[in-house]
């Protein structure tokens, strides 16, 4: 029977993409990175944002203020905390709970030289940088429907003080004009992103969901062997020997933890990883079958039609149809 530990210096190249789950999810989600102006601001303020599909990230380089989201308590943000808001309703960014409100779109329309400001130039008490991801809308449930619609980073949380020190390269770059501003923004960001998700991951209070299940010795082992090598047939035993437990107390603990049994996890992983290569139409029917692990281009249709809803090549050609903008519903 394999071993966790054999199974962890095992690594596979799949020709669907990363074999990371965090790299792979991120990869189907395609994110599209902007970054907000730097806000600089003095004395009293609040500004006032409107609720946001996806993601939002930010970090305080220097000072504090409150955070207060919709139908949730304020959070007080410190220097070197990161905050991610998932899915958000509308939400405030304030110096206290009662200062007058502004419109943040307003603001933002008046910034110059990537810098919004409030109060005189020269004064500052709080210096907020960050940004917003937009993803690929129908592979965006793989992450925003397991994260909370705060995800807050404390800067005394441990191996914060990496996260702090992206955060203050962020806060430089922003205040920079430099070549390669706009590359150097964008990684920075998706790197910040990615040790936000670790963080919350790595939490006492364990999230729900795959995402939570990685930072587990036993599932994460079977979720990283699913994920570095999807192409494999696997069998619950295997995947109960990685993570050195009974197929009865595996199989009972995966489902509780990620809220679906082991081989229907990777089915729906597979054709995740399938419909994203078919929208992309960088693979041919027959070797998506052999890249997802099925004997033919038969048995891969049969399990796409039963999840999908369609077969591989109705998925295709309708969403063929829909790029030119004739409407043509794709079942996704």
């Amino acid at each position: 029977m394999e071993s966790g530990i054999a199974y962890e210096s095992y690594r596979v190249t799949s020709p669907l993409g990363p074999t990371d789950p965090i790299a792979g999810a991120i990869g189907l989600l395609r994110p599209r990175t902007v970054i907000d102006p730097g806000l600089h601001a003095a004395g009293d303020w609040a500004l006032r944002f409107d609720a946001f599909a996806h993601v939002k990230i930010g970090g305080v380089v220097f000072g504090e203020c409150w955070l207060v989201l919709d139908g949730h308590d304020p959070v007080l943000l410190r220097e070197g905390d990161i905050y991610l808001l998932v899915n958000p309703p509308a939400y405030l960014l304030a110096s206290h709970l009662d200062a007058k409100v502004t419109t943040a779109q307003s603001l933002w329309e008046s910034a110059t030289d990537g810098v919004a400001r409030i109060g005189p130039e020269g004064k500052e008490d709080i210096y907020l940088c960050g940004g917003y991801f937009s993803f690929d809308e129908p592979n965006a449930p793989i992450l925003v429907d397991i994260l909370p619609h705060l995800v807050h980073v404390r800067a005394d949380h441990p191996g914060n003080r990496l996260l702090s020190y992206l955060t203050e390269l962020l806060g430089a770059e922003v205040k920079k004009n430099a070549v390669g501003q706009s590359l150097v923004l964008d990684h920075l960001v998706q790197i910040l992103f990615v040790h936000v998700l670790r963080a919350h991951a790595e939490r006492a209070d364990r999230p729900t969901g795959w995402l939570g299940a990685l930072s587990d010795n036993g599932i994460g082992a079977a979720l990283r062997a699913m994920h570095a090598d999807v192409a494999r047939r696997w069998t619950l035993q295997e995947l109960a020997g990685i993570s050195s437990m009974s197929r009865s107390a595996f199989a009972s603990s995966f489902k509780n933890q990620v809220g679906t049994t082991p081989l229907e996890y990777l089915i729906q992983w597979r054709m995740s990883l399938a419909r994203d290569a078919l929208r992309r139409d960088s693979h041919s029917i027959s070797e998506l079958a052999a890249a997802t692990g099925y004997e033919s281009e038969s048995a891969f249709s049969t399990a796409f039609r039963r999840v999908v809803g369609a077969s591989p090549k109705q998925f295709r050609d309708a969403t063929h149809r829909a790029r030119a903008d004739v409407d043509v519903p794709v079942r996704v």
